[in-house]
């Protein structure tokens, strides 16, 4: 249904009593094709235009313009569309019934957040402190439609991050610079209106509609005398306590990354929540996992016109039929049922309505052991399918700790090193996290001071080469040295800049890195490169990191339907009977 034209003169306000005392429209007749009568209504049909009187003058009336009413299907007419935000109808004067919300002015953008402002009242004001800012630079163009406050104490706390090579400093740097860039002009405006904040939209972020305000002046505080009053928690509570007395009719929430902060500021009656926008997830349950069950009818529904063809020893269906749009390329699908022989088959292709599954090579069979490794679950056939495939450069592992994924891709990497010679090298990096306390530098060269941090590397190459025993002892020991020689341990801290041509890249301890980190380490890849994803989302140790923002959760929700990635969650341990109980009830 088009939409009546805006009107040419900015409208007014109406008061509660005004607006009472309007006419109600008239419900026009359903008109039917077998009664005559109803082709010529009664122009007195139409309800007529509301008259805007100004709330500060109630004697001066003004006559709104003539917009000719659009009809709907009910018969009933809409509203003229106001075209300021501002000019809506005030909170008392709205109906019960919803009747009389003005529409958005087609003109202005019809977004969800600018709809959800008008309706719901004034913009929140969030007052982010300083770990906000430093977890995630781009923070600042992250609140929508809502505006933005800093306190002069959150400045000064990033003016003292801003030196060194850490990533809090390059956050720091980064929120400074996008800072200059918004208050470029700041003099000059608030010569014109001191209380004016600055467009967020002003550095090219549409998403933002809100505004930044700066602290510009003191403001009374009154926390409680157990509180020092010189921290700079309790200065930004302050802040944020004064903001409420002066605004209240409008929310001030504190935006914190510091659990203890966000209790105290809600046991002072303060709004406080953490920062949700890093959160890809709300619940790591909800994760991709790669693997989708077939229901027990599952070829019966989809047997009308399916086509199968048999190419390279591999079996192709064509289906169509309900469960195709819940499917992803590259997710696995299993159909197991009592009695019959188990079918396990990938998603390669989908197209419209329908999709393409092959069958998949059973790496649980001996004969197709990759390096002397061969699955034990359906879960590891599944992931040993991804890490052989040539077509998928990036593969993500996530389970617990026992499920096999460093010693699944270290015989895949070694398999298509050293005997297909698809890449030339192995890469392995991890982040350096320590668990506990730190023990402090180490000395040597770059590989031995990562040499620590990789004894699930050793591990994991003690077990396969233990596995051949046909060449004796001084057969093993070249294996050894030849194996060693073609796996290369590299540290994080150098990678920026650095491009892998045909290398198979292993991420050890993915679950630990930021998102961002996350992008810096894929985008590394050169042709021909395959990086492997490893991690264990319920083995997090750096700081302000969870679940749902995990950099490995980011990329696996990110990369998942790419046709050459995949991922597979490993549900069932397989190191030993004690790390399995271990893992389930500690």
């Amino acid at each position: 249904m088009p939409l009546p034209k805006p009107p040419t003169k900015r409208a007014d306000m109406l008061t509660a009593e005004d607006f009472a005392s309007q006419p109600k429209p008239v419900k026009q007749a359903k008109s039917s094709p077998r009664s005559s009568s109803a082709k010529a209504a009664p122009a007195t049909a139409q309800p007529p235009v509301l008259e805007l009187v100004r709330a500060a003058s109630p004697a001066k009336v003004e006559q709104a313009p003539a917009v000719k009413p659009a009809s709907t299907k009910t018969g009933r007419a809409s509203a003229p569309i106001v075209a300021d935000k501002a000019d809506t109808l005030p909170v008392a004067a709205k109906p019960a019934n919803g009747e009389g919300r003005t529409r958005a002015n087609p003109s202005l953008g019809s977004s969800p957040t600018r709809r959800r402002r008008d309706v719901g009242g004034p913009a929140k004001l969030f007052v982010l402190d300083t770990n906000v800012l430093l977890h995630d630079p781009m923070s600042l163009f992250r609140f929508e439609e809502h505006d933005v406050y800093l306190p002069m104490i959150t400045l000064e706390e990033l003016d003292g991050h801003k030196k060194g090579m850490t990533e809090v400093a390059r956050n720091a740097r980064q929120v400074s610079r996008d800072l200059d860039a918004l208050a470029a002009d700041m003099s000059s405006r608030q010569q014109v209106d001191p209380a004016s904040g600055i467009d967020l939209t002003k550095t090219g972020h549409v998403e933002a509609k809100g505004k930044l305000y700066f602290q510009t002046m003191g403001m009374e505080v009154q926390l409680p005398a157990g509180l020092p009053q010189g921290k700079a928690d309790n200065q930004i509570l302050g802040v944020v306590q004064a903001l409420r007395s002066q605004h209240p009719g409008r929310d001030v929430v504190l935006v914190s990354k510091d659990i203890n902060m966000r209790i105290k500021a809600r046991a002072l009656g303060l709004i406080a929540e953490d920062y949700f926008n890093d959160k890809t997830l709300e619940d790591g349950d909800l994760l991709y996992t790669g693997v989708l069950p077939l229901p027990a009818d599952f070829w019966d529904k989809h047997a009308k016109g399916m086509e199968s063809w048999q190419q390279g020893g591999i079996t192709y269906y064509r289906v169509s039929g309900p469960m195709v749009p819940a499917f992803l390329v590259n997710q696995f699908v299993y159909l197991e049922s009592p009695g019959a022989t188990p079918w396990y088959g990938k998603v390669t292709e989908i197209t419209g309505k329908t999709a393409v599954l092959r069958t998949l090579k059973d790496y649980a069979n001996q004969k197709h052991a990759v390096w002397g490794v061969a699955a034990r679950n359906r879960e590891q056939n599944f992931a040993l399918n991804l890490l052989m495939d040539p077509e998928c450069d990036f593969v993500t592992l996530t389970g617990s700790a026992g499920t096999g994924k460093t010693l699944m891709t270290l015989a895949a990497a070694l398999s298509q090193v050293l005997d297909e010679r698809r890449y030339t090298e192995i890469i392995v990096t991890r982040v350096t996290v320590p668990v506990g306390e730190d023990i402090g530098f180490l000395p040597g060269t770059e590989e031995e001071k990562m040499s620590p941090w990789m004894g699930a590397l050793d591990d994991n190459l003690e077990v396969l080469a233990r596995g051949d025993n046909s060449a004796g002892e001084w057969g093993r020991a070249a294996t050894n040295e030849l194996v060693r020689s073609k796996i290369k341990i590299k540290s994080m801290n150098f990678m920026r800049g650095r491009t892998f041509l045909n290398k198979f890249l292993i991420i050890d301890e993915a679950q630990n890195l930021t998102p961002k980190q996350m992008k810096t380490l894929i985008t590394r890849a050169g042709p021909g490169t395959k990086i492997i994803c490893l991690g264990n989302l319920a083995q997090i140790d750096t700081p302000y990191l969870t679940e749902g923002s995990s950099g490995l959760t980011y990329a696996v929700d990110k990369f998942k339907g790419w046709p050459h990635s995949g991922h597979v969650t490993l549900a069932r341990g397989e190191r030993s009977r004690l790390a399995d109980f271990a893992s389930e009830v500690l």
